[in-house]
């Protein structure tokens, strides 16, 4: 039987500069979807994130899954799949215009 489950690793925070969200131990799930909710997109609404889904064997040393940079820009949803990542994921980031603050939400769902 398959199974699912969706985590949300930050809920309406406020963003400024780089950033790395909390860890998320995933090893049991075969596939996984990150998805970016802008809900405030800085003072000129044009601010966004741009972010990289990171891997780890432990939780505690990171590498960029892929060379693949996910930009979400203005209020709305960005997503994309994650496979075969090993154990534990989360995302590394920046907000895209120096100065300007960005809140978001970032979930991750996951499932065998």
């Amino acid at each position: 039987m398959r199974q699912s489950m969706t985590a949300v690793l930050e809920r309406n925070t406020t963003f400024e500069g780089e950033f790395a969200t909390e860890p998320y131990e995933a090893a049991w799930a075969t596939e996984a979807r990150w998805f970016v909710q802008i809900l405030s997109a800085g003072s000129d609404g044009e601010a966004g994130l741009r972010v990289v889904t990171q891997i780890s064997p432990d939780g505690i040393t990171w590498c960029d899954y892929d060379d693949i940079e996910h930009v979400a820009t203005g209020v709305g949803v960005t997503s994309w799949p994650v496979r075969e990542f090993g154990h534990w994921l989360r995302v590394r980031g920046e907000v895209d215009t120096a100065g300007a603050a960005v809140t978001a939400r970032i979930y991750l769902a996951v499932k065998s």
